[in-house]
């Protein structure tokens, strides 16, 4: 729940400087000369980029947070089973075991989004965010009858 609290707050921080910046670009156009025209225009570029980065990743999350919710309902969410510091992290070589274990199954089932999301997870505990992402991201497109490219 904390995450997702941060998450609203970050992104409605992130809407309130898209309109000031964007306000801000109307001012320049405004102005009518051919620098500030210019300027302006470009001003409004970064909202229209950062709306659009905001957008992806808010379907993004909430396609995840869905997938996880039918996960649990069937009881199928990965178990933690991962070994931890003193500190609370992650021991390495414990989410590498992990890690392989998952991508095992992934490569036996390859059409199951359920072993892709599994692999999401062990992905993230292993700090693979990049791959993490490419890997819930297959296992929405397989979830939704979307296409997948081959690996």
């Amino acid at each position: 729940m904390r995450a997702r609290i941060t998450y609203f707050a970050l992104a409605a921080v992130l809407v309130v400087y898209f309109v000031l910046v964007g306000s801000r670009g109307v001012l320049l156009i405004r102005q009518g000369t051919v620098l500030t025209v210019v300027f302006g225009v470009s001003v409004l570029v970064l909202p229209v980029i950062g709306a659009w980065f905001l957008w992806q990743t808010t379907r993004f999350a909430r396609a995840a947070n869905r997938l996880a919710a039918e996960l649990e309902a069937e009881g199928g969410l990965p178990v933690d089973e991962l070994v931890r510091t003193p500190s609370g992290r992650i021991d390495r070589d414990s989410a590498d075991a992990v890690f392989a274990r998952r991508k095992a199954e992934a490569e036996e089932a390859p059409g199951d989004w359920r072993v892709w999301f599994r692999l999401a997870v062990a992905y993230h505990d292993a700090r693979d965010t990049p791959r993490a992402r490419k890997a819930m991201q297959r296992a929405i497109a397989l979830h939704d009858g979307k296409p997948v490219r081959a690996l």
